[in-house]
């Protein structure tokens, strides 16, 4: 089967440091072409991705009205030349536009909560050739109001990359890896971290502008950084981030808002490390509370959970990455999702709610 795979023009496939989408997109080719698939992508120029045919986006900013007609452009060019049997976006939707009524099967992945009124009228274009897939049950089930085929297949992350550690010293730190924004809860973490007695290192990108995350992170988080524990060691490349995590005694992520998967949760898991966060968006689907970790919401029970972290067991941890989240596995998912979708198939079977 011949695979075009896209992604947003903004970041290289793979990504340098930040980037879990893109992660996911070059891994996702290396799975596809070691199954014997011819794969195409679309995606920023700087990407280095293995693939049998590269097509660089010519429009660099995704929000930019101008560089999405360029690219909406671009993609049909590449589909003329390279002939796919299938196309999957993880860009945006747009991009599909003049490919929505022809007979080309196409796979839409949302990432993020997507627009109702825009996969409406898509799937009103499209119908049977268009198929979307959500990262987790909870995107289904908002993307479901609007129509359409929905199957949740959730992120994953490449074994290989992530060494499982069977304990590490009873002294050894949380991290906190994400983005330094408010939604993701490094303000949260510090307070939890102290609470609960613990070291904190802080492993991400973080705003330095005027902007509302530059402020927070001036404001709620440089000036704990060199007291109290807390140490921040800046963003962090896929060797940097095994290590931090497989050395760390818990993930203390506790988001403030609905997280659509968030792929550092199933490394962390990858490296055996047990998962602190809130019960908000998809987590209830990837962390099962009390076996990989713990779910709470007050800085109190968060804490009170961190003091818990010992009881969680660190093999079991590796062993749901494995079972719900290796590339192995969703590679897989995918790889059938295309072929229904090739053989126009079928159009209305029960969504799965949640990541099994």
């Amino acid at each position: 089967m011949r695979v075009l795979l896209t992604a947003d023009p903004e970041i290289p496939v793979p990504p340098l440091t930040y980037g879990g989408i893109e992660r996911i997109v070059a891994d996702l080719a290396a799975g596809l072409r070691e199954r014997g698939h011819a794969v195409g992508l679309a995606a920023h120029r700087g990407s280095t991705a293995p693939v049998d045919a590269s097509f660089p986006w010519p429009g660099a900013a995704s929000q930019s009205l101008r560089d999405t007609v360029r690219n909406t452009r671009a993609l049909a060019r590449a589909v003329n030349a390279f002939r796919p049997d299938v196309v999957h976006s993880f860009s945006r939707l747009m991009y599909l536009l003049p490919l929505l009524p022809g007979r080309l099967p196409k796979v839409m992945s949302y990432q993020r909560n997507p627009s109702l009124r825009t996969t409406r009228w898509a799937e009103r274009l499209a119908g049977r050739t268009l198929r979307f897939t959500g990262c987790s049950g909870y995107i289904c089930a908002i993307g479901q109001q609007a129509g359409g085929t929905w199957d949740a297949i959730p992120n994953f992350v490449d074994l290989t990359k992530y060494t499982f550690r069977a304990g590490v010293p009873a002294d050894a730190p949380f991290v906190f890896l994400s983005r330094v924004e408010h939604i993701k809860g490094a303000h949260v973490a510090i307070a939890v971290a102290k609470r609960a007695g613990r070291r904190l290192v802080i492993a991400g990108n973080h705003a330095s502008d005027d902007t509302p995350n530059g402020r927070y992170w001036r404001d709620q988080i440089q000036p704990h950084l060199g007291r109290n524990g807390i140490e921040y060691v800046g963003p962090v490349n896929d060797a940097q981030k095994n290590e931090w995590l497989g050395r760390a005694a818990a993930m203390l992520v506790p988001i403030q808002w609905n997280e659509p998967f968030g792929i550092v949760f199933a490394e962390a898991l990858a490296c055996g490390t047990p998962v602190i966060s809130c019960p908000r968006g998809a987590l209830p689907e990837i962390i099962r509370n009390g076996t990989e970790g713990f779910l709470a919401e007050t800085e109190e029970a968060l804490a009170a959970a961190a003091r818990r972290v010992g009881e969680i067991d660190r093999a079991a941890c590796r062993a749901r990455a494995e079972s719900a989240f290796s590339a192995e596995r969703v590679v897989a998912q995918y790889e059938r999702l295309y072929t229904e979708a090739a053989r126009g198939g079928p159009q209305a079977r029960p969504l799965a709610g949640r990541v099994p």
